[in-house]
């Protein structure tokens, strides 16, 4: 289950990284990362 929550939210940051191609904010790239680093955390450990 852990995996599956991490794959969901890696997922979740590359969809969040092509929408600040289109709208640009600080407030996306630190969930950008928060969620990239969460993701891997869980899907890798």
């Amino acid at each position: 289950m852990k995996r599956m929550i991490g794959f969901i939210l890696f997922w979740i940051a590359i969809g969040m990284t092509i929408m600040l191609f289109i709208t640009n904010g600080i407030l996306a790239v630190c969930i950008i990362i928060l969620l990239l680093v969460l993701g891997y955390n869980l899907f890798a450990c």
